[in-house]
Order: structure tokens, then sequence, then C-alpha cells
């Protein structure tokens, strides 16, 4: 039986875990890599392992509870809504997350999302695709410079889509409670409140964590307050937007389109999904990415490093460089 500590990686859905491996058998560990989809597949490790790191797969209090010897739970990303980190706190588990690592790229994808909409790219594409060459195929067009880009969380990711965003020519608007007045003013936009938001923007720009008071964020009242050209991108987490509301305000023309990086049943965390399950794929004014706003060879690549180099440090008694919680003991 091996005397190393046990590193278990929960879950992946790149080829192999061979970057994790290196860094990590480096620092003494024997790694263990499954494709966990329940609570129930990771409690067989749980009671030995050292640490875990995870992707889609949920580590919450039943898991937590089951562990003996686990110093370190690791996400390979930023939220950290999928760690019980109020269980991990009491257990003395410290719990990490990557920072940082995909700005840009999230950055690109709501603005990408956005501009597909706002200029009728995958109406137009297929239309052309059936032999029809009108220009009337995506109509009615709006033009972007002097529209208001409306922003729900401001901080690195919101920054980066708002510098973009002014590159267009629009006015940006913000919503978030916990920001300051200085990188207001460092970046030259004006601060609301939600109601003033939903009903002035043309294009509502969600960055927004997964938290209970963010669960739903935009429902029905949202949606029936916004501009009948409104457009939704959410680069932020799926359950941030009420989705059986948002097909509502789809289906009845109280807003105009939605590109969406994650729908509200996030499919990555289900053994058993289909598009069938969420009507919102069947609408032609929806445009669903794969939770791939963050994705980049490099971003991934450090994603997954940053991660590993998180467990090793723990593992080896120095303090992690993005500690999400302070363990108890």
């Amino acid at each position: 039986m091996s005397t190393r500590p046990k590193v278990i990686i929960t879950d992946h859905d790149f080829a192999d875990v061979e970057l994790e491996r290196d860094i990590l058998e480096q620092a003494g560990a024997e790694v263990v890599a499954l494709q966990a989809k329940s609570e129930q597949d990771l409690l067989d490790h749980a009671s030995d392992c050292a640490a875990m790191i995870n992707q889609y797969a949920y580590i919450g209090a039943t898991t937590i509870a089951a562990m003996q010897r686990c110093q370190v739970i690791a996400r390979y990303g930023v939220g950290t809504d999928i760690v019980d980190v109020a269980a991990a706190t009491a257990k003395g588990i410290q719990v990490t997350n990557v920072r940082n690592y995909c700005t840009e790229e999230v950055a690109d994808h709501a603005i990408s999302l956005w501009l597909a909409l706002a200029r009728g790219l995958f109406p137009y594409d297929r239309a052309t695709h059936r032999g029809e060459w009108r220009w009337q195929s995506a109509a009615p067009l709006h033009r972007l410079r002097g529209q208001t880009v409306g922003i729900v969380s401001f901080g690195a990711i919101g920054q980066a889509i708002a510098q973009r965003a002014k590159a267009f020519g629009a006015q940006v608007i913000i919503h978030d409670p916990y920001v300051d007045d200085a990188t207001i003013a460092a970046h030259q936009v004006a601060a609301v409140d939600k109601d003033t938001l939903v009903a002035e923007s043309d294009v509502v720009m969600m960055q927004v964590p997964m938290t209970a008071q963010t669960r739903h964020f935009l429902g029905e009242k949202e949606f029936r307050s916004m501009k009948p050209n409104a457009l939704v991108v959410c680069t932020g987490r799926g359950p941030t937007i009420d989705n059986r509301a948002l097909y509502q305000a789809l289906s009845q023309g109280w807003i105009a389109g939605a590109g969406l990086d994650d729908p509200e049943e996030e499919p990555a965390k289900r053994k058993h999904w289909s598009p069938d399950d969420n009507p919102l794929f069947s609408l032609p004014n929806v445009i669903v990415t794969p939770h791939a706003a963050y994705y980049s060879e490099e971003s991934l690549r450090a994603a997954r490093t940053i991660a590993a180099q998180e467990v090793a440090r723990v593992l080896s008694g120095q303090a992690p460089l993005n500690p999400v919680n302070t363990p108890s003991h």
C-alpha cells in the first residue's frame, strides 16, 4: 500500500491528467483520476485522500464528512459553488481556486456572443445555407454605437468586457454593490441600481458568481422590464438566470435574444442530459456554448497548472496563493 499522499482528480474533460501528474508526483503525491458525476462516486476515495481537485463534480458535506486526511480541495476554475466551503472550513480543509487565468477569454467570448446576436450572424448563416441571399434574413438589426451595455458584476472580467464594449462606441453602466468608487472612476462607467440597469440596457452582460443571493438574478420581473430589443449575454453561472422565465421572454417577444455560455441545468454536472431538457435550445434567437468562455489552450493549461501547484504547495506545508477560506484548525 502506497504511503504517498493521495490526490484525487474528481473529474476532467481534457484528454489526460499528465500535466497534473507531473507536478504532483514531483511533490511526492500519488494521483488518482476519476470521472465522478455524483458524491457517491467520491465516497470510496474520500476517507484516505490528502487532496481533491474538481472540475464539475460536486464536493459536498457528505464527501467532506468522510474525509479523514484531506488537507486541501482545489478548484480548476474561479467559482466555488460546487464545493461546500463552509463544511470544508469546519473540517479544517483548505479550499483554493484559480483566479485571473481566463479574463481575456471570457471577455472576448461575451463580446462575441453580443456581436453574433446583434449582427444576426446565425440567422444570416442559416439563411444563406438554405439558398436565401437577403439582408432581410436577420432584420431588424440596430447600430451598436450609442447602445447601452449593462454589466452585472464588475470584477476583472466585467472590467475587461467594459473596455471592449467601449471600443464599439457603447455606453457602459454597471451594477455591483461591492465595487468601490475608485474602480468606477478609473473605468469611466456609471454605477446604477439593478432596476435601472435592467430597464436601460440594450444588452445585459451577466458575469455573476453563483450564490444563494444571485440565483435567478434575472427572472420574469426583470425580463418584463427590459427593452423589446434587449439582448442577454451570460458568461457567468447558468443558474443566475431563470431559464423558464427567459424562454417565456424570448418566445413572447419581451426581449430579442440571448447568448448563454451555460444553461441553468449545467449539463456537464449531470450524468444524463439532452437539449430536450431545456426549451431554450429550440429557439432560433438563442446561442448556447458549452461552458467554453474560459477556454483557450493557454488558459486551460494555466488552470490545470495552478490548481495542481496549489495542492502541491499545501501538501508541502506552504500557504496557498489563491485561498478561498481560512480553515478552522
